[in-house]
């Protein structure tokens, strides 16, 4: 069964992350067992195919006889991959605002931490930036126990102190952070980005960021955090609405009906660029709207990670 946002808010220690991240990964892998994407083998997270010509002396004999396949054991100590998941956590993530825990951030949170719980089964190395307008998180990919219990911590600090903000102040400068990170993330890492990719200005800054990402050989997803009834297709009652700018507070009022048109005309264009810009340094872009399951994420990063390997 695959889990959704809402789903969250009926466990009661939703605080858990750990536990949820486990149920997000378990019904995932449990409806790869019923698709075209069985190929995975992500119930073997902990082993890797044989190589003709290796040393048997790791090879798992016991599963042999259950799949007449060759699979060696992966020891702790062997890490295949780097990952450094990037969360925007700015104020415009907090959409839609209310007391539930459906909105952009908390989304974003909950996929990062099913992620973590798959690149620990295996065996790779995870690391965790939080972004603003600075740096406010950063931690280097390791693959120990207590590291990935330290990133469950500070995802779950995350989501508390954003259910307790009440003003909007925390604004976004993602291609001075992403410039910032790009000189700290180990070479041939993969790089996974949530966000909304709302900024004012030109996005040319941008590129030139996620470029320089790129350039370290790394590999790069892009997960476009959305919600788009509002976002995209301005789904507002026909009446006199009041908007207010979530990163600086300003306040505007208008008739959804005079500008829908152009707006949604606007948000086209943004999100084209970001495709267009993925599409020349061969990056990822997936659309991930908040209001479907977790498995649009768990999908790409396995199509991406076996596209690596």
């Amino acid at each position: 069964m695959e889990i959704r946002l809402q789903d969250i808010e009926q466990i009661q220690s939703f605080d858990n992350f750990e536990l949820i991240a486990r149920q997000i990964v378990e019904g995932f892998i449990t409806g790869l067992h019923r698709s075209p994407f069985h190929g995975f083998s992500v119930e073997f997270a902990e082993h890797r195919l044989y190589n003709s010509g290796e040393s048997t002396k790791n090879i798992d004999w016991k599963l042999y006889a259950k799949t007449d396949k060759l699979f060696t054991k992966c020891y702790e100590e062997e890490t295949n991959l780097r990952c450094q998941i990037v969360i925007d956590t700015s104020s415009s993530m907090l959409f839609p605002f209310n007391e539930k825990i459906q909105n952009k951030l908390a989304f974003s949170l909950y996929s990062a931490a099913a992620l973590i719980h798959l690149l620990k089964k295996q065996q790779d190395a995870v690391g965790l930036s939080f972004v603003q307008d600075e740096i406010v998180l950063n931690t280097p990919a390791k693959l120990s126990e207590s590291h990935i219990q330290m990133l469950y911590a500070q995802l779950n600090n995350c989501l508390k102190a954003s259910s307790l903000q009440t003003s909007f102040s925390q604004k976004t400068s993602l291609a001075k952070t992403l410039n910032q990170l790009a000189e700290t993330i180990h070479k041939r890492s993969l790089v996974i980005i949530f966000s909304d990719f709302l900024q004012e200005g030109n996005y040319s800054e941008l590129f030139d960021a996620l470029q320089h990402i790129r350039y370290n050989k790394n590999e790069v997803i892009l997960f476009h955090v959305t919600e788009p009834q509002k976002e995209e297709l301005f789904n507002f009652e026909n009446r006199p609405t009041e908007l207010i700018d979530m990163e600086t507070g300003d306040s505007i009022k208008i008739n959804p009906n005079t500008i829908r048109e152009t707006y949604s005309q606007k948000i086209s264009d943004i999100t084209e660029q970001l495709q267009n810009i993925c599409n020349l340094f061969k990056m990822d872009y997936i659309k991930a709207d908040i209001n479907q399951g977790f498995n649009q994420i768990l999908t790409n990063y396995f199509i991406k990670r076996n596209r690596m390997y």
